[in-house]
């Protein structure tokens, strides 16, 4: 069972939550100890500073020392004890007996803690103890007259609920702060998750990895040479097959992922590519020896190259399906041809049959019989491979529908090549050269085609000519060349082209012999190793 996916913003929520928390935790702690600290150590100097004040006053001073002023003390530690808002404010004489307090009935009394003996001594200091008014903190001050003589002590009390009650709001500040930034984290982190989720078209961590993994093995597993660059023209992408062919060709000998791609592959025009926006389609190039057809596409996005993806296919191979695409539409063509004049034949036949002309009908199938005889059993005869017997057999049927007359010749028997795909490379030879002469000659009075054939030492000729118009002077060198025709029009100039490529394939030779308003002559060698006359 796969483990549970959380969505994007889940997981960011949570995330930023988590870290939200724990930092406000901690700075939570440590501020609540350190503002603790402070609060109990500002009240702490407050009374200190109260009661040296109070020791101060010449008002105290009197009062101890002259019994008749010792009313004072206690009016003037009210009005200061109501101004500073603090606890008690109680003055002591030598013994430790109260001249002062909040509650007058304790005034006369001992002062109650048992922490003042000290102050008597002449010492100030601060400490906590409980008296008639509760726990409190005290800040002890003694009081010299002006011989510098002690007359008494001065203790200021803080009730420590006060100062628990400050600590207390501190931290209730403290916390109200931090849960507002933990929920403006939150509310941030929400915020982060949408806008990441929009740039991301919507889609969840797992399912751009989903689509990241499906993309790579998709490039991986296409038959075509696939190569990514950015729009620096650096590579961030080579699949397997491109790697390869490239490997083939010998350029692989570092990784290429960033690399700049002329660097890698001279001559790939990226320059131009990223420049002029335009795709470069179906450029031939070779490398070491290697011939690849490539087609290079910008990639555009908002107006803007952000690089460009270059694929590359073998020539090799494509020849090889070009070729074997040609060998099927000739094949197409001569069953087409055949049946066209199989049907004018009978249209010829039900005609006679209608008029009664019986004789006629009788002639007429013997002709047919005797041509067929001779038509077809010559070449069956003399071309043992029946396949290559039925396309000399279609092609005299296509010529005579285009009314050009035909004739196959062959000086010696023609035996069945060891290897079958020979015999598709003939038919792309023969059949090419055959429809270049038919369409040279369609204009001429007379018409006339000869094929002749013959097999001496492993070798086989094939000798095309035609009492055509002949090929221009000026086009003999380059009438093999892909494009290169005497006539007007697209989708020209292949046929030849495709001869010629087969004929290098069989390790032959094809020659042109022409000359204007006569005729041409096409010569072609193969070598040819002969097959077992008990083969299928």
């Amino acid at each position: 069972m796969p483990p549970p996916r959380f969505k994007l913003s889940t997981v960011i929520i949570l995330f930023v939550f988590l870290v939200v928390l724990t930092s406000l935790v901690i700075t939570n702690l440590l501020v609540a100890n350190s503002n603790s600290d402070s609060i109990e150590a500002q009240l702490e100097e407050k009374a200190a500073t109260i009661s040296r004040v109070v020791a101060e006053s010449q008002v105290v001073r009197n009062g101890l020392q002259d019994g008749e002023m010792e009313e004072a003390i206690q009016d003037y530690a009210d009005t200061i004890q109501q101004a500073a808002d603090v606890l008690f404010i109680v003055v002591l004489d030598m013994d430790g007996i109260r001249k002062s307090h909040p509650d007058p009935e304790q005034i006369g009394a001992p002062f109650v803690g048992g922490d003042e003996q000290p102050a008597l001594q002449g010492e100030s200091y601060i400490s906590q103890s409980e008296g008639t008014l509760g726990q409190s903190a005290r800040a002890f001050t003694p009081v010299f007259n002006s011989a510098n003589t002690q007359v008494g002590a001065v203790s200021v009390g803080i009730s420590l609920q006060e100062v628990e009650s400050s600590i207390e709001q501190n931290r209730n500040k403290i916390f109200m702060g931090s849960l507002i930034g933990l929920l403006v984290g939150v509310m941030g982190a929400f915020w982060l998750a949408r806008y990441i989720k929009k740039n991301l078209f919507g889609l969840e961590p797992y399912a751009i990895a989903r689509i990241h993994e499906e993309r790579n093995q998709m490039l991986h597993s296409v038959y075509e040479g696939i190569i990514a660059i950015d729009k620096e023209a650096k590579i961030v992408l080579v699949n397997k097959s491109a790697r390869h062919m490239f490997q083939k060709a010998g350029l692989m000998g570092q990784e290429p992922i960033g690399m700049h791609l002329n660097d890698f592959l001279p001559g790939a025009r990226t320059d131009s590519l990223l420049m002029d926006k335009q795709p470069i389609l179906d450029e031939e190039q070779e490398f070491n020896g290697i011939s690849i057809i490539s087609n290079q596409v910008p990639l555009v996005v908002d107006g803007q190259v952000i690089g460009a993806i270059a694929t590359f296919r073998d020539k090799t191979e494509v020849k090889e399906l070009a070729e074997q695409l040609t060998g099927v539409k000739m094949y197409a063509e001569t069953l087409r041809a055949q049946s066209h004049e199989f049907m004018n034949q009978l249209h010829v036949l039900l005609g006679m049959i209608k008029m009664e002309e019986y004789d006629q009908v009788a002639r007429f199938i013997a002709e047919l019989a005797e041509h067929q005889v001779y038509e077809v059993g010559n070449v069956a005869r003399h071309i043992k491979d029946p396949v290559f017997a039925g396309f000399i057999v279609g092609k005299i049927s296509y010529a005579r529908e285009a009314h050009v007359n035909l004739r196959v010749s062959c000086e010696t028997a023609i035996p069945k090549p060891a290897d079958s795909t020979v015999t598709h490379e003939l038919i792309t030879i023969l059949g090419n050269v055959i429809d270049n002469a038919i369409d040279n000659i369609m204009a001429s009075g007379q018409p006339q085609i000869t094929a002749a054939f013959s097999y001496i030492d492993d070798l086989l000729t094939m000798t095309v000519t035609d009492n055509g118009s002949g090929i221009p002077e000026n086009l003999l060198e380059t009438v093999f060349e892909k494009g290169v025709s005497s006539k007007q029009g697209a989708h020209r100039g292949f046929g030849l082209y495709l001869a010629k490529n087969s004929t290098d394939k069989l390790h032959g030779s094809i020659e042109v012999a022409s000359t204007v308003g006569i005729g041409t002559a096409f010569t072609i060698i193969i070598p040819f190793e002969a097959g077992s006359d008990d083969d299928d």
